[in-house]
Protein backbone atom coordinates (compact mmCIF):
# COMPACT_ATOMS: atom_id res chain seq x y z
CA UNK A 1 0.00 0.00 0.00
CA UNK A 2 1.51 3.31 -1.08
CA UNK A 3 1.85 6.19 1.37
CA UNK A 4 -0.02 9.44 0.84
CA UNK A 5 1.55 12.86 1.34
CA UNK A 6 0.22 14.29 4.59
CA UNK A 7 2.13 17.59 4.74
CA UNK A 8 3.81 19.44 1.90
CA UNK A 9 5.77 22.66 2.46
CA UNK A 10 6.88 24.54 -0.64
CA UNK A 11 9.41 27.41 -0.57
CA UNK A 12 7.96 28.69 2.72
CA UNK A 13 9.09 32.15 3.83
CA UNK A 14 7.99 33.51 7.20
CA UNK A 15 8.40 36.87 8.93
CA UNK A 16 8.14 37.93 12.53
CA UNK A 17 7.39 41.62 12.24
CA UNK A 18 9.71 42.98 9.57
CA UNK A 19 12.32 40.24 10.01
CA UNK A 20 12.35 37.18 7.78
CA UNK A 21 13.03 34.07 9.87
CA UNK A 22 12.40 31.25 7.39
CA UNK A 23 14.02 31.65 3.99
CA UNK A 24 12.34 29.15 1.69
CA UNK A 25 11.60 25.83 3.42
CA UNK A 26 10.77 22.70 1.40
CA UNK A 27 9.63 19.64 3.33
CA UNK A 28 7.31 16.69 2.63
CA UNK A 29 5.95 14.31 5.27
CA UNK A 30 4.15 11.13 4.25
CA UNK A 31 1.54 9.27 6.29
CA UNK A 32 2.95 7.31 9.23
CA UNK A 33 6.42 8.87 9.03
CA UNK A 34 8.66 10.20 11.79
CA UNK A 35 10.73 13.27 10.90
CA UNK A 36 13.26 14.94 13.20
CA UNK A 37 14.23 18.61 12.89
CA UNK A 38 17.50 19.64 14.55
CA UNK A 39 19.66 22.74 14.51
CA UNK A 40 21.35 25.41 16.65
CA UNK A 41 19.28 27.63 18.94
CA UNK A 42 17.51 30.53 17.25
CA UNK A 43 17.64 29.04 13.78
CA UNK A 44 13.89 28.99 13.12
CA UNK A 45 12.80 25.50 14.18
CA UNK A 46 10.07 26.67 16.56
CA UNK A 47 9.01 29.29 14.03
CA UNK A 48 8.31 26.49 11.56
CA UNK A 49 6.29 24.52 14.12
CA UNK A 50 4.21 27.54 15.13
CA UNK A 51 3.63 28.53 11.50
CA UNK A 52 2.38 25.05 10.65
CA UNK A 53 -0.08 25.36 13.54
CA UNK A 54 -1.27 28.79 12.36
CA UNK A 55 0.08 31.06 15.10
CA UNK A 56 -0.89 34.61 13.96
CA UNK A 57 2.40 36.05 15.25
CA UNK A 58 4.11 34.52 12.22
CA UNK A 59 3.38 35.93 8.75
CA UNK A 60 3.79 33.83 5.63
CA UNK A 61 5.35 36.08 3.00
CA UNK A 62 5.97 33.42 0.37
CA UNK A 63 5.39 29.77 -0.45
CA UNK A 64 2.62 27.38 0.55
CA UNK A 65 1.62 24.79 3.14
CA UNK A 66 -0.56 21.89 1.98
CA UNK A 67 -2.16 19.48 4.45
CA UNK A 68 -3.76 16.38 2.90
CA UNK A 69 -3.72 18.24 -0.43
CA UNK A 70 -5.48 21.37 0.90
CA UNK A 71 -3.69 24.71 1.01
CA UNK A 72 -3.89 25.91 4.62
CA UNK A 73 -1.83 29.14 4.54
CA UNK A 74 -4.79 31.22 5.74
CA UNK A 75 -6.54 28.61 7.89
CA UNK A 76 -6.79 29.63 11.59
CA UNK A 77 -5.21 27.46 14.26
CA UNK A 78 -8.50 26.05 15.60
CA UNK A 79 -9.47 24.83 12.13
CA UNK A 80 -6.07 23.21 11.67
CA UNK A 81 -6.56 21.43 14.98
CA UNK A 82 -9.95 20.14 13.86
CA UNK A 83 -8.32 18.76 10.71
CA UNK A 84 -5.88 16.75 12.80
CA UNK A 85 -2.78 18.89 13.44
CA UNK A 86 -1.43 18.97 17.00
CA UNK A 87 1.40 21.10 18.40
CA UNK A 88 3.09 20.52 21.74
CA UNK A 89 4.34 23.91 22.94
CA UNK A 90 7.67 24.62 24.60
CA UNK A 91 5.88 26.57 27.35
CA UNK A 92 2.25 25.41 27.81
CA UNK A 93 0.00 28.13 29.24
CA UNK A 94 -1.82 27.97 32.57
CA UNK A 95 -5.63 28.18 32.52
CA UNK A 96 -7.06 28.78 36.01
CA UNK A 97 -10.62 27.55 36.52
CA UNK A 98 -10.49 24.94 33.72
CA UNK A 99 -9.61 21.41 34.79
CA UNK A 100 -7.44 19.10 32.72
CA UNK A 101 -10.44 16.83 32.22
CA UNK A 102 -12.75 19.64 31.08
CA UNK A 103 -10.15 21.10 28.75
CA UNK A 104 -9.41 17.83 27.00
CA UNK A 105 -13.10 16.92 26.76
CA UNK A 106 -13.84 20.28 25.11
CA UNK A 107 -10.93 19.80 22.73
CA UNK A 108 -12.16 16.35 21.71
CA UNK A 109 -15.68 17.68 21.13
CA UNK A 110 -14.36 20.59 19.06
CA UNK A 111 -12.25 18.25 16.92
CA UNK A 112 -14.95 15.64 16.33
CA UNK A 113 -17.97 17.96 16.27
CA UNK A 114 -19.76 15.46 18.53
CA UNK A 115 -20.76 15.47 22.17
CA UNK A 116 -18.52 13.20 24.24
CA UNK A 117 -20.22 10.77 26.61
CA UNK A 118 -18.95 11.58 30.08
CA UNK A 119 -18.40 8.12 31.54
CA UNK A 120 -16.72 6.61 28.48
CA UNK A 121 -14.49 9.71 28.24
CA UNK A 122 -13.62 9.50 31.95
CA UNK A 123 -12.74 5.82 31.62
CA UNK A 124 -10.44 6.43 28.63
CA UNK A 125 -8.83 9.40 30.39
CA UNK A 126 -8.09 7.39 33.52
CA UNK A 127 -6.57 4.59 31.44
CA UNK A 128 -4.05 7.06 30.02
CA UNK A 129 -3.19 9.20 33.04
CA UNK A 130 -2.85 9.46 36.79
CA UNK A 131 -6.47 10.22 37.87
CA UNK A 132 -5.20 12.84 40.33
CA UNK A 133 -4.39 15.11 37.36
CA UNK A 134 -7.94 15.13 36.01
CA UNK A 135 -9.48 17.69 38.36
CA UNK A 136 -6.46 20.00 38.67
CA UNK A 137 -6.63 23.32 36.84
CA UNK A 138 -4.76 23.06 33.54
CA UNK A 139 -1.01 23.56 34.16
CA UNK A 140 -1.63 25.69 37.27
CA UNK A 141 1.14 24.85 39.72
CA UNK A 142 2.38 22.08 37.46
CA UNK A 143 6.06 21.29 37.21
CA UNK A 144 7.66 21.36 33.77
CA UNK A 145 7.43 17.60 33.59
CA UNK A 146 3.75 17.58 34.57
CA UNK A 147 2.94 20.13 31.87
CA UNK A 148 4.62 18.00 29.22
CA UNK A 149 2.90 14.84 30.47
CA UNK A 150 -0.44 16.62 30.21
CA UNK A 151 0.28 17.62 26.62
CA UNK A 152 1.14 14.03 25.75
CA UNK A 153 -2.18 13.01 27.31
CA UNK A 154 -3.99 15.53 25.09
CA UNK A 155 -2.24 14.03 22.08
CA UNK A 156 -3.32 10.50 23.02
CA UNK A 157 -6.93 11.58 23.56
CA UNK A 158 -7.22 13.69 20.37
CA UNK A 159 -5.70 11.10 17.98
CA UNK A 160 -4.22 13.74 15.61
CA UNK A 161 -2.87 12.76 12.21
CA UNK A 162 0.10 15.14 12.38
CA UNK A 163 1.90 15.73 15.68
CA UNK A 164 4.49 18.51 15.99
CA UNK A 165 6.57 18.17 19.16
CA UNK A 166 8.52 21.37 19.86
CA UNK A 167 11.29 20.64 22.38
CA UNK A 168 8.90 18.39 24.32
CA UNK A 169 11.82 16.88 26.23
CA UNK A 170 13.42 20.23 27.12
CA UNK A 171 14.23 20.60 30.82
CA UNK A 172 12.71 17.27 31.86
CA UNK A 173 14.18 14.90 34.40
CA UNK A 174 14.89 11.28 33.55
CA UNK A 175 11.51 9.96 34.76
CA UNK A 176 9.57 12.63 32.84
CA UNK A 177 11.51 11.87 29.66
CA UNK A 178 10.60 8.20 30.06
CA UNK A 179 6.92 9.11 30.46
CA UNK A 180 6.95 11.36 27.39
CA UNK A 181 8.81 8.72 25.37
CA UNK A 182 6.27 6.08 26.36
CA UNK A 183 3.42 8.40 25.37
CA UNK A 184 4.97 8.93 21.94
CA UNK A 185 5.46 5.16 21.56
CA UNK A 186 1.80 4.59 22.53
CA UNK A 187 0.70 7.14 19.93
CA UNK A 188 2.71 5.35 17.26
CA UNK A 189 1.13 2.02 18.18
CA UNK A 190 -2.45 3.30 18.23
CA UNK A 191 -2.30 5.69 15.25
CA UNK A 192 -1.12 5.92 11.68
CA UNK A 193 -0.25 9.54 12.31
CA UNK A 194 3.02 11.27 11.53
CA UNK A 195 5.47 13.06 13.79
CA UNK A 196 7.64 16.13 13.29
CA UNK A 197 9.95 16.19 16.32
CA UNK A 198 11.88 19.40 16.97
CA UNK A 199 14.62 18.61 19.44
CA UNK A 200 18.18 19.13 20.65
CA UNK A 201 18.25 15.93 22.68
CA UNK A 202 17.86 12.43 21.26
CA UNK A 203 16.62 10.59 24.35
CA UNK A 204 13.00 10.55 23.16
CA UNK A 205 14.13 9.24 19.76
CA UNK A 206 15.81 6.10 21.08
CA UNK A 207 12.71 3.89 20.81
CA UNK A 208 11.47 5.36 17.51
CA UNK A 209 12.17 4.50 13.90
CA UNK A 210 13.14 7.84 12.37
CA UNK A 211 12.43 8.08 8.65
CA UNK A 212 14.12 11.42 7.93
CA UNK A 213 16.32 13.87 9.78
CA UNK A 214 16.55 17.54 8.76
CA UNK A 215 19.19 20.07 9.82
CA UNK A 216 18.04 23.69 9.94
CA UNK A 217 20.55 26.54 10.05
CA UNK A 218 19.71 30.25 9.71
CA UNK A 219 16.14 29.62 8.60
CA UNK A 220 16.98 27.05 5.93
CA UNK A 221 17.05 23.26 5.80
CA UNK A 222 20.63 22.62 4.76
CA UNK A 223 20.75 18.83 5.04
CA UNK A 224 18.28 15.93 4.98
CA UNK A 225 19.20 12.34 5.71
CA UNK A 226 18.15 9.25 7.61
CA UNK A 227 18.62 8.46 11.32
CA UNK A 228 22.39 8.18 10.88
CA UNK A 229 22.44 11.97 10.60
CA UNK A 230 21.35 12.15 14.26
CA UNK A 231 24.41 10.14 15.29
CA UNK A 232 26.63 12.46 13.25
CA UNK A 233 25.20 15.54 14.96
CA UNK A 234 25.58 13.95 18.40
CA UNK A 235 29.26 13.32 17.66
CA UNK A 236 30.25 16.44 15.74
CA UNK A 237 27.61 19.09 16.38
CA UNK A 238 26.35 21.56 13.76
CA UNK A 239 29.58 23.36 12.91
CA UNK A 240 29.95 21.63 9.54
CA UNK A 241 26.58 23.02 8.44
CA UNK A 242 26.69 26.53 9.87
CA UNK A 243 28.56 27.92 6.84
CA UNK A 244 26.19 26.41 4.25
Amino acid sequence: MSQETLLQIQNLKVNVGETEILHGIDLDIQENEVHVLMGPNGTGKSTLGSTLMGNPEYTITGGDIFYKGEKINDLPDNERAKKGIFLSFQNPIEIPGITVSAFIRSAVEAKTGKRVRFFSFKKELEEKMDPSYAERDLNVGFSGGEKKKTEILQMLMLHPELVILDETDSGLDVDAVKTVSQGIADYRKSSKGSLLIITHSTKILESLHVDKTHIMVNGKIVKTGDSSLIDEINENGFSAYETL
